[in-house]
Formats: C-alpha cells, structure tokens, sequence
C-alpha cells in the first residue's frame, strides 16, 4: 500500500459549548464532516478566563467516548457515579459513557492559560450501553520518546513504532483500536509512523505548518485544521521552518448507522428518543434502561 497523502482539510470554525467555553471545532461541525469512528474534535486554547471559566456544567452522554486532553490548565471532572478526577497539564481523561453518564467538567483556575482538546469516538453498536467507566491518565504515564530527527511523540493511545522502538501507550484493547499521538517536530524536521491499512486516520495541527504525505505528492496543512488522510499504511509529516505541533488520530471505522441528538449518539432514530426519555425521567444512569 502507498504511503497515506492528504485527501481533505477541515478547518477548524469558532463556536461554543458548555456554560459557553470558546473553542475551534473541525470534525463534527456537521453530520458530514466526521471521519469513522470519530465523531468530533474541539480544541480550545485562552489567556482569558472569560473564555473557559463558565466551563461544562452537569451535562449527560450516552452512546460513545469522551477524550479529554489538556495541555495547559487545570479542570475537575465530577459525574453521577461520585467519580472525581483532577486534569492538570499534560493529563488525559478518556471517558466510556456507555449507557449513561452525567458528569461536569470545570475550571480550577481563575486566570491563564486554558488549552486542550475533546475527542469523541463513537461506540459499536454492542457496546453503546454498556456501563458507563473513565480512566484518569496522569502525564508521568504516557510515554515521551525523542525523535532522532528533532522533536518529540507522546503516545496516549494505541502502539507507536518510532524509529527502531516499539512503545505502547495507556490506552489499550478498544474495539475501535485507536493510535492516538501529540507529535512536535523542530523545523524542517521528518515524521513517518505506520498505521493500520484498515484504519481511517487523520492529523490535526494546533502550532505551526507542515507538508503532508511523500516527496513528490506534498500538500501543505496549516494551524487549527484536520487533515484527513487517504488509504494506505504510513504517513508523512515534514515540518515547516517554524516547526509544527500536531496530533495523530487513527481508529477501526465501525461502519454502522450514526444518529445523533447533542450529547447522544446511537444507531436508530428509536435509541435516540429512547435516551431522551431515560433522561427525563431519570433512568440514562440506572442499570434499568
């Protein structure tokens, strides 16, 4: 198979979610823009606490999982189970909501910088209500190789071959199998990374600018957009002269239907107003639905 080249770019748009967090969005803007089994990629990134400090009150999922990454802050997870899990810089939150969860996410911090990611990767449709679960995972547990070229990975999720090494990540044994890295190379710098020829992949810039896929197929991929990536069983970063910062996201496509109602996603229009119901009259979090 050929090395993977540059097949689309969303860009990220501004909106807002939560108590009214600002953020960039670029997978799941709309219906037509996820790529199988991710549904939605937020990035959010501010100096001023009135851009995150309303944050994420009480709110319920069911249906999929909720990966939360933070570079820069401070947030504290609170849900219905009595769970509470502290996201410092550098932590990750990779949270199954399964057949329901209502859970908080808030702000620790009154001033600086407030900077992450929220991923959501969409459940087979055996496992949407499954019991809800999370794993808290503290920086010192992700694994940080240096790149012979210059720069760094991080592997959160899945198996990383990086040069010679072979290192594996805290996320493991998902049904969708995500491979899920932060790459920052210095400039001019070179990553190449297998992944799965079965597998749908993308890469997200959040600093800097790179160039996309072999030597005679380049394309260029700018700050705050995705680039989804075509078949094959590599890929190609070369980074600008400002080097770049990305992250790597790959998953196992499901290939089933996708209904979607806010923070529900099941299979059939019937789930859906089934989990509507279960929230209104208080079974979403009960194991009676």
């Amino acid at each position: 198979m050929p090395t993977r080249t540059l097949k689309q770019v969303i860009s990220a748009i501004p909106t807002s979610d939560g108590g009214g967090v600002k953020l960039l969005r670029s997978l799941g803007q709309s219906q037509y823009l996820r790529l199988d089994p991710f549904l939605m990629l937020d990035e959010f990134s501010s100096m001023n606490a009135d851009d995150y400090i309303a944050g994420f009150p009480d709110h319920p999922h069911r249906g999929f999982e909720t990966v939360t990454y933070i570079l820069d802050g401070h947030m504290l997870h609170q849900d219905h189970l009595g769970h509470r899990g502290d996201l410092k810089s550098g932590s990750v939150q990779w949270m199954t909501a399964g057949r329901g969860i209502i859970h908080s996410e808030m702000p620790q911090q009154e001033s600086g910088r407030m900077r992450g990611f929220q991923l959501w990767v969409n459940l087979p449709a055996a496992e949407k209500m499954k019991p809800a679960a999370y794993q808290d995972i503290q920086p010192e547990d992700i694994p940080q190789l240096n790149l012979r070229g210059g720069g760094q990975v991080k592997i959160i999720a899945g198996t990383a071959q990086i040069d010679d090494r072979r290192v594996s990540g805290p996320i493991q044994g998902l049904s969708t199998e995500p491979l899920f890295l932060d790459v920052r190379l210095t400039a001019d710098a070179h990553f190449v990374h297998p992944i799965a020829q079965s597998h749908n992949a993308f890469i997200y810039i959040y600093e800097g600018g790179a160039e996309i896929g072999p030597l005679a197929e380049r394309q260029p991929l700018g700050t705050h957009a995705a680039g989804v990536l075509s078949e094959g069983d590599s890929m190609q970063v070369h980074a600008g002269e400002e080097g770049v910062a990305f992250l790597v996201l790959a998953g196992r496509p499901l290939r089933e239907p996708i209904v979607q109602y806010g923070p529900f996603v099941m299979n059939t229009r019937d789930e859906i107003e089934q989990a509507i119901a279960d929230y209104r009259n208080g079974q979403l979090v009960s194991g009676r639905v």
